[in-house]
Protein backbone atom coordinates (compact mmCIF):
# COMPACT_ATOMS: atom_id res chain seq x y z
CA UNK A 1 0.00 0.00 0.00
CA UNK A 2 2.75 2.16 1.05
CA UNK A 3 4.46 1.55 -2.71
CA UNK A 4 0.79 2.84 -4.36
CA UNK A 5 0.81 5.96 -2.47
CA UNK A 6 4.25 6.82 -3.35
CA UNK A 7 4.09 5.90 -6.99
CA UNK A 8 0.79 7.99 -6.76
CA UNK A 9 3.30 11.03 -5.25
CA UNK A 10 5.59 10.59 -7.14
CA UNK A 11 3.42 10.63 -10.57
CA UNK A 12 1.80 14.06 -8.94
CA UNK A 13 5.33 15.36 -8.35
CA UNK A 14 6.17 14.55 -11.86
CA UNK A 15 3.02 16.03 -12.97
CA UNK A 16 3.66 19.40 -11.48
CA UNK A 17 6.91 19.51 -12.72
CA UNK A 18 5.49 18.76 -16.59
CA UNK A 19 2.97 21.67 -16.00
CA UNK A 20 6.19 24.01 -14.02
CA UNK A 21 7.90 23.11 -17.03
CA UNK A 22 5.74 23.99 -19.91
CA UNK A 23 4.81 26.93 -17.69
CA UNK A 24 8.63 28.05 -17.93
CA UNK A 25 8.73 27.26 -21.56
CA UNK A 26 5.78 29.25 -22.18
CA UNK A 27 7.05 32.38 -20.25
CA UNK A 28 10.55 32.21 -22.11
CA UNK A 29 9.01 31.72 -25.40
CA UNK A 30 7.06 34.82 -24.90
CA UNK A 31 10.69 36.83 -23.17
CA UNK A 32 11.77 35.92 -26.34
CA UNK A 33 8.77 37.34 -28.56
CA UNK A 34 8.72 40.51 -26.78
CA UNK A 35 12.47 40.97 -26.99
CA UNK A 36 12.78 40.33 -30.91
CA UNK A 37 9.55 42.68 -31.16
CA UNK A 38 12.10 45.16 -28.97
CA UNK A 39 14.94 44.25 -31.20
CA UNK A 40 13.02 44.83 -34.41
CA UNK A 41 11.43 47.99 -32.98
CA UNK A 42 15.06 49.19 -32.12
CA UNK A 43 16.17 48.11 -35.53
CA UNK A 44 13.41 50.53 -36.95
CA UNK A 45 14.20 53.59 -34.78
CA UNK A 46 17.93 53.07 -35.83
CA UNK A 47 17.14 53.06 -39.55
CA UNK A 48 15.02 56.03 -39.29
CA UNK A 49 17.81 57.80 -37.72
CA UNK A 50 20.09 56.86 -39.94
CA UNK A 51 17.46 57.57 -43.64
CA UNK A 52 16.73 61.16 -41.80
CA UNK A 53 20.73 61.51 -41.11
CA UNK A 54 21.63 60.49 -44.83
CA UNK A 55 18.47 63.04 -45.77
CA UNK A 56 19.68 66.44 -43.87
CA UNK A 57 23.53 65.53 -45.43
CA UNK A 58 22.03 65.34 -49.08
CA UNK A 59 19.71 68.52 -48.26
CA UNK A 60 22.99 70.02 -47.04
CA UNK A 61 25.51 68.79 -49.61
CA UNK A 62 22.78 69.71 -52.52
CA UNK A 63 22.37 73.34 -50.92
CA UNK A 64 25.88 73.93 -50.96
CA UNK A 65 25.89 72.89 -54.67
CA UNK A 66 23.33 75.06 -55.59
CA UNK A 67 24.90 78.24 -54.22
CA UNK A 68 27.94 77.19 -55.48
CA UNK A 69 26.79 76.69 -59.01
CA UNK A 70 24.83 80.13 -58.58
CA UNK A 71 27.58 81.44 -57.93
CA UNK A 72 29.47 80.06 -60.87
CA UNK A 73 26.92 81.09 -63.64
CA UNK A 74 26.77 84.57 -62.07
CA UNK A 75 30.69 84.96 -62.48
CA UNK A 76 30.10 83.54 -65.98
CA UNK A 77 27.13 85.91 -66.96
CA UNK A 78 29.73 89.08 -65.45
CA UNK A 79 32.32 88.29 -67.41
CA UNK A 80 30.19 87.63 -70.38
CA UNK A 81 28.95 91.12 -69.53
CA UNK A 82 32.55 92.34 -69.65
CA UNK A 83 33.70 91.01 -72.19
CA UNK A 84 30.38 92.15 -74.42
CA UNK A 85 31.42 95.51 -72.90
CA UNK A 86 34.46 95.81 -74.26
CA UNK A 87 33.61 94.84 -77.71
CA UNK A 88 30.67 96.81 -77.76
CA UNK A 89 32.51 100.40 -78.55
CA UNK A 90 34.26 98.68 -81.51
CA UNK A 91 31.23 97.37 -82.68
CA UNK A 92 29.32 100.51 -82.30
CA UNK A 93 32.24 102.15 -84.36
CA UNK A 94 31.70 99.69 -87.20
CA UNK A 95 28.10 99.87 -87.36
CA UNK A 96 28.78 103.90 -87.73
CA UNK A 97 31.33 103.58 -90.13
CA UNK A 98 29.67 101.46 -92.47
CA UNK A 99 26.62 103.24 -92.09
CA UNK A 100 28.79 106.62 -92.74
CA UNK A 101 30.06 104.86 -95.91
CA UNK A 102 26.92 103.51 -97.37
CA UNK A 103 25.31 106.60 -96.67
CA UNK A 104 27.49 108.77 -98.14
CA UNK A 105 26.97 106.63 -101.56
Amino acid sequence: MELIKQIKQAEAKAQEVIEQAKADAAKQAEEAHAGRLQALEKAEQERKKATEAAVAAAQSQASAEVKNLKAKAEKQRQQLRDKANTKMPAAAAKVMEYLGSHLAK
